[in-house]
């Protein structure tokens, strides 16, 4: 799976990893998050992030 990162941040969204703080388990890919989800460090939206290049 891919990961992501937030164009404000530099926070990375890891599906493998999820987002415990938020309560989203392993394995959820970014298009699977609630749409209310947002980045746990600046609060910007889904829409915000980008496949981070390997």
């Amino acid at each position: 799976m891919n990961k992501y990162a937030c164009e404000y941040c530099d926070y990375v969204y890891d599906p493998e990893v999820g987002d415990p703080s938020n309560d989203i388990p392993q394995g959820t890919p970014l298009d699977d998050l609630p749409y209310d989800w947002t980045c746990p460090d600046c609060g910007a939206t889904k829409d915000y992030f980008e496949p981070v290049s390997s």
